[in-house]
């Protein structure tokens, strides 16, 4: 059994969801695990990751719309320390998670036809965020 890890810090990006599969296939290509899991970890509570639609660009818009509805600009939020945005992302956080397991065979993420990994980006004014990347395997 091999395991590896790494943090991979991903380029600030704009408020909404954000494909960064091959972002992540990069660094597991780095690792000689022709069968095994990935384990992504993301390092933030206003930012989440999930797999969903990888083709299609406006499920990704349709994502951020329906969250927006379901959380933003609600006028009962205490926390607004740092700013209208922030209780909407931690809430989004809650309900989507930060953590993602994935198999690898063949040396590859075996993701659906159609799955990609996604960054929600909850913030209006984010940094970049850091995945702990941990690879596991033969």
């Amino acid at each position: 059994m091999q395991l590896y890890q790494t943090t991979l810090t991903l380029k600030a990006k704009q408020r909404g969801f954000h494909i960064i599969t091959d972002e992540i296939d990069k660094v597991v290509a780095q690792y000689d695990v022709s069968v095994g899991m990935l384990h992504l970890f993301l390092q933030h509570t206003s930012a989440t990751l999930s797999i969903n639609e990888n083709a299609d660009p406006s499920v990704r818009e349709d994502m951020e719309s329906f969250f927006t509805d379901l959380a933003d600009n609600k006028t009962y939020y205490i926390h607004t320390y740092e700013g209208r945005d922030d209780m909407p992302a931690h809430i989004k956080s809650s309900l989507l998670g930060q953590n993602l397991i994935i198999p690898i065979t063949n040396g590859r993420l075996n993701l659906g036809t159609w799955q990609g990994i996604y960054l929600g980006e909850h913030r209006d004014f984010a940094s970049g965020r850091k995945v702990v990347i941990t690879v596991y395997g033969e």
